[in-house]
């Protein structure tokens, strides 16, 4: 089966390669030249526009759109649809906020078109692993998609499903994301706390291999954690500065918006939030009043 992908970065080039080892044939297209050639020297085909792309697709167009959430997705979106057939599909599988999945739903599917969101979650390892996907969109084209799918995935029954309708693939992503972050933010506090515990000296290489055979703590986080550990076990040269794609925030949102209470997944993004100021003047405002009202020590610069 031919799929379109536009965006041939790290895990765009990945899934390209997967595909094609399992037989099916990739058309890509990317704003950098050197990841088309990559694609057509690795035994896909490489697209120089979109334009390209679309007249190299035969029959029954399907299109994996691999690209930043919010505008990017709507500029492509944009550009693709002058070159569409009634029926092709179009494949949104970054990490779009899901009301704007069904928006683009509904904005596809009013001119002829189909759209699927798929939640896409194995990052870099997804070539060798496989990839998770959370389908959302009507049953038809995901069913047409499904050799796709089941190449795509871990196996060809496992670690993919349509979830339900437009927009609850990249929903399903979003809480995905947000348990993540609480799971992230409970490694790395437990990992501080065995560092700072000094008289001790334990070894965190070694208890991060422990943990991760038999224990209930085990996870794929955990192997990555204990093999990034291995490599650099006192952290060095790593700025205290985290990033977040989005979807931890929407994750709470959501949960203020259903009035559910997610304390962990709240403070695990607001602690990546506080990661990220300098000379934090949250801290520096508690240390002051510990000062005013108990006459306790201020640290100084």
């Amino acid at each position: 089966m031919q799929l379109g992908l536009i965006g041939l970065g790290k895990m765009g080039g990945n899934m390209a390669e997967r595909l094609r080892l399992a037989g099916h044939q990739v058309v890509g297209f990317d704003f950098n030249a050197e990841a088309v050639t990559r694609l057509a020297a690795s035994g896909n085909v490489g697209a120089p526009t979109l334009d390209d792309l679309a007249q190299k697709l035969q029959g029954r167009r399907a299109i994996w759109i691999m690209v930043p959430q919010g505008d990017p997705v709507d500029q492509t979106i944009a550009k693709l649809e002058p070159l569409l057939n009634p029926g092709d599909i179009l494949i949104d599988g970054g990490n779009s906020y899901y009301k704007d999945s069904i928006r683009r739903y509904k904005e596809v599917t009013a001119k002829g078109f189909q759209f699927v969101d798929v939640g896409t979650s194995g990052g870099i390892w997804g070539l060798k692993g496989g990839y998770s996907m959370m389908i959302g969109g009507d049953t038809e084209p995901v069913e047409f998609l499904r050799p796709i799918f089941e190449a795509l995935a871990p196996a060809p029954d496992k670690g993919w499903g349509r979830v339900g309708p437009a927009g609850s693939g990249h929903f399903v992503k979003m809480i995905h994301n947000g348990i993540e972050y609480g799971m992230m933010q409970a490694y790395a506090e437990g990992f501080t706390i065995l560092e700072k515990k000094e008289e001790l000296d334990l070894n965190l290489p070694q208890i991060a291999q422990i943990w991760r055979y038999g224990s209930v703590v085990r996870s794929w986080l955990l192997d990555l954690t204990a093999d990034a550990l291995s490599k650099n076990p006192t952290l060095e040269g790593l700025d205290a500065w985290v990033a977040d794609s989005g979807e931890g925030r929407w994750t709470v949102f959501e949960a203020i918006d259903l009035n559910i209470s997610a304390p962990v997944i709240t403070e695990s993004l607001m602690r990546r939030i506080r990661s990220r100021e300098e000379n934090n003047f949250t801290d520096r405002m508690l240390s002051i009043m510990r000062n005013e009202f108990g006459g306790h020590a201020v640290k100084k610069d």
